[in-house]
């Protein structure tokens, strides 16, 4: 049993947001590349177009991620999860939980050096600061460590629940 969403209708809405701000991130990767393949083709090459899609695949890539995780969608071993008993899922649940706030939050602490760091380069075709790319991922850690977090106290529940 899972505890109410978090942060309430405010937080649904949000994170339904971010499963639509994932696809104008797709949609502008995909214009990008197809820009970028006919601007060669009729041989008008733009500097820097390649690296846009590379650049919001970072982002892509969190904030779909942090949009599955509220959503329930990430990828589960679900044959194996499922001969389990109830306290058993439960506690399998604390486990992968509990090691993927974990490794959100060393993202963020990591970040708190690359990010700045970062801020110091440009890329080389569109002169965009480097810490714009690398702020994906603290950025993206802590949208994807609340639903997580959200899930790992769903976990505790079950696994601690008395028997009726």
């Amino acid at each position: 049993m899972e505890p109410g969403p978090p942060l309430g209708r405010w937080g649904h809405r949000v994170y339904e947001g971010l499963g639509h701000l994932g696809g104008l991130i797709l949609a502008l990767m995909t214009a990008a590349v197809f820009g970028a393949v006919v601007l060669r083709w009729v041989g008008r090459a733009v500097d820097g177009i390649d690296e846009v899609p590379r650049y919001l695949f970072v982002w892509l890539v969190m904030i779909g991620g942090a949009a599955a995780m509220y959503r329930g969608q990430h990828t589960t071993l679900e044959y194996f999860r499922d001969r389990l008993s109830p306290r058993g899922r439960a506690l399998a649940g604390v486990v992968t939980h509990g090691a993927g706030i974990i490794l959100f939050l060393s993202f963020i602490q990591t970040s708190l050096v690359l990010v700045p760091n970062a801020q110091l380069q440009t890329s080389a075709g569109l002169g965009l600061p480097l810490g714009y790319v690398y702020a994906a991922m603290p950025v993206g850690a802590v949208l994807i460590l609340v639903p997580m977090a959200w899930r790992l106290v769903g976990a505790l529940r079950d696994l601690w629940q008395r028997p009726s």
